[in-house]
């Protein structure tokens, strides 16, 4: 049994990794100020003994009583709505919010596990996209907040593992979905099964040409386990390459929940990328990892989902 902290543990990743280490044996030290996550993705395991939870801002400080084994930085909000809602805290979460967990990890001589991103690969030159790969980025663009808040996040993280010889670990995600995802989260799956659900429009911003590769829940949790139980640094891309265009999302949603909504076109967002497929060599190689759920079975599980939500008004 470890004991593990886990910023953002309210969060949508940070929820369902609460979920598995508890179901693992580990004990819990959940950290979230609630600003994107919620205490309803987590009320069910305040009963268990090995879990607390914690309001906290991590931008602020981190001050954790008592040995911990782990520290698993996944507090930063994610999706495209909040770049431009609260982009000065995203930027915060990822420098001096990282910064504070690395002193915490750094304290208690621990391990450190960074959420970073597929985003550090911008609108990628390069297809599929390897970790080697150094991304092709706007640091001054709408989303060159969350872009660079992660790409300074991996600097950081690498600069104690160098510098402090912290044992360290970088994920980089990849389009993950599934249970857990707030209704009005913003990005394209939860957006196209809630409009389809409602019966309205589906928007597909652009031609809808633009690929993504989605990766359901449960198996990105399983590849951060992983991770965190090898002894590979990384950076390391957890996704599933299976790369479908949004078009080819929005036609599956609508056949899935048999709905009648129509697929409508808006103007693409300022540097949306145009694709987006891992390399998961090194997941596949290294961990002995590669994702399961296939995108039709994974949609129908996050429908049902979405489904339970909207009709409960929560």
């Amino acid at each position: 049994m470890a004991r593990v902290v886990v910023t953002g543990g309210a969060g949508f990743l940070g929820s369902h990794l609460c979920h598995r280490l508890l179901e693992r044996g580990d004990e819990v030290v959940c950290l979230d100020n609630l600003i994107t996550g919620s205490i309803t993705n987590i009320e069910d395991l305040f009963g268990n003994p090995r879990f607390s939870y914690v309001e906290l801002d991590v931008s602020t400080f981190i001050h954790v009583p008592g040995d911990v084994d782990a520290v698993l930085h996944f507090a930063s909000p994610a999706s495209p709505i909040d770049f431009e809602r609260i982009p000065i805290q995203i930027l915060k979460v990822g420098s001096l919010g990282t910064h504070n967990a690395l002193g915490l990890a750094k304290a208690k001589g621990a391990k450190f596990f960074l959420a970073s991103t597929s985003e550090v690969y911008g609108d990628p030159l390069v297809h599929p996209q390897s970790e080697t790969y150094w991304g092709n980025v706007n640091p001054i663009g709408p989303r060159g907040v969350y872009d660079e808040a992660k790409r300074f996040a991996e600097a950081m993280t690498m600069a104690y593992h160098r510098h402090h010889g912290l044992d360290v670990r970088i994920v980089r995600i990849f389009n993950t979905y599934g249970p857990q995802m707030r209704p009005d989260d913003g990005r394209a799956v939860s957006n196209f099964i809630v409009q389809a659900l409602q019966g309205q429009d589906i928007t597909v911003f652009g031609d809808g040409n633009q690929t993504r590769s989605f990766t359901y829940v449960d198996d990105e949790v399983l590849g951060f386990l992983a991770l965190l139980d090898s002894d590979v640094v990384g950076p390391v891309n957890i996704g599933n390459p299976n790369e479908f265009t949004i078009l080819q999302l929005a036609e599956i949603v609508i056949d899935i929940t048999g709905s009648s909504s129509k697929i409508i076109h808006e103007p693409l967002p300022v540097d949306d990328p145009m694709q987006r497929k891992p390399d998961i060599t090194k997941a596949t190689e290294l961990l002995g990892w590669k994702p399961e759920i296939e995108l039709r079975e994974g949609i129908t599980k996050a429908a049902a989902y979405f489904e339970r939500v909207l009709r409960s008004g929560d």
